[in-house]
């Protein structure tokens, strides 16, 4: 295992790896592990409003104080819009990145009601500028992120990458699966390496403050109520960073590649003849809400006041990760427990926050 993640950090050095989003919450992580292990990281983000701004020029200065230290990579970090495909190419030109991965979304299931609009500049437009710079650029590897949203209407637990994944509840689910489809397609017609990563529940320090975990924890602290949709009755894959972090260090070096077991008469929804590959990352382990509830409040040494509320538009009621597919293919599985997440996170709450 030792000279595993030796020869994986030696190859992590050699890469310029392009991540979009990089001020978000799993960019901003991904970058920060690249270059303590050496690499060089182009950073793209808009830092748009859709959330506090401070939160991502925060864990901007953090990752510029560690690329200035000795033996840490390169960051170049580039505020861009992924709609301006001109700048996207100069960035493409300038930098010629071997990888990319795209992390950079307009992300959250209610707000699409809001901001349709939004979704799909972001979602469909700007990823469809993406793929075009990777294909001009004859990039080695290209990693994106969908979402366990894109299951929808789908029942059968725990959810499988080959199962159908063709009913979605939201606008954000279905830029989503869309982003799986044109993907695919390149990688079709261009030979363009793809991997399409559906995370499940995403929670850790630096998180984003439209997520649950964030939310509960401020609305707690302050003594005020936690909003708990469907009364309650919720179960969600929650996974914890440095998991979603490992996995996609270990991707980085492992290229999707046609699947030489691929029947057209019976089409696996996750593999193809083409090099592209949709994997679930998650924790395969369902925790019902008030689990995740109670861990919070154990680790705040505080009870929450909870106001149930019914279903929101375009949730999923439960979410679970069957990952086997993941583990076969780089050796690691998510494991984190939730109550050592929160407690990470809260801890990082205090601290970041002065409480």
């Amino acid at each position: 295992m030792e000279q595993s993640v030796t020869m994986l950090i030696a190859i992590l050095v050699r890469m310029t790896v392009c991540i979009t989003g990089a001020a978000g919450f799993i960019g901003f992580h991904l970058a920060k592990r690249l270059l303590l292990s050496g690499c060089s990281v182009v950073g793209i983000d808009s830092i748009n409003s859709y959330y506090d701004p401070n939160l991502k020029l925060s864990r901007l200065n953090l990752l510029r104080d560690i690329s200035s230290k000795k033996f840490c990579g390169k960051l170049t970090f580039i505020k861009i819009d992924l709609t301006d495909a001109d700048a996207l190419e100069n960035v493409f030109s300038s930098f010629k990145p071997s990888k990319v991965v795209n992390l950079a979304a307009q992300a959250g299931v209610r707000y699409s009601l809001e901001n349709p609009k939004a979704y799909i500049d972001s979602n469909i437009v700007g990823f469809m500028n993406l793929l075009e710079s990777c294909r001009s650029h004859s990039i080695d590897h290209f990693i994106y992120a969908s979402s366990s949203s894109v299951y929808g209407l789908n029942a059968s637990l725990p959810f499988s990458e080959s199962n159908g994944a063709d009913h979605p509840l939201s606008l954000y689910a279905a830029t989503k699966k869309s982003n799986e489809l044109i993907a695919h397609t390149y990688s079709h017609l261009f030979g363009l390496p793809a991997t399409g990563l559906r995370f499940f529940t995403v929670y850790g320090p630096w998180g984003r403050p439209d997520m649950a975990l964030f939310l509960f924890t401020k609305a707690i602290l302050d003594g005020k109520p936690i909003q708990v949709f469907n009364y309650g009755q919720m179960m969600r894959d929650f996974t914890y960073i440095d998991d979603i972090i490992e996995s996609l260090c270990r991707l980085l070096n492992k290229p999707a590649e046609p699947d030489p077991e691929f029947d057209p008469s019976f089409p696996n929804p996750c593999t193809s003849l083409a090099p592209h590959r949709i994997f679930n990352i998650g924790n395969s382990s369902s925790q019902p809400l008030d689990v995740y509830i109670s861990a919070i409040e154990r680790s705040l040494g505080m009870s929450a006041i909870k106001e149930f509320l019914p279903m929101q538009p375009g949730d999923v009621e439960k979410t679970a990760a069957d990952t086997s597919a993941l583990e076969k293919w780089i050796g690691f599985k998510p494991h984190t427990s939730i109550e050592f997440g929160i407690n990470q996170f809260v801890a990082w709450y205090r601290s970041y926050y002065s409480v």
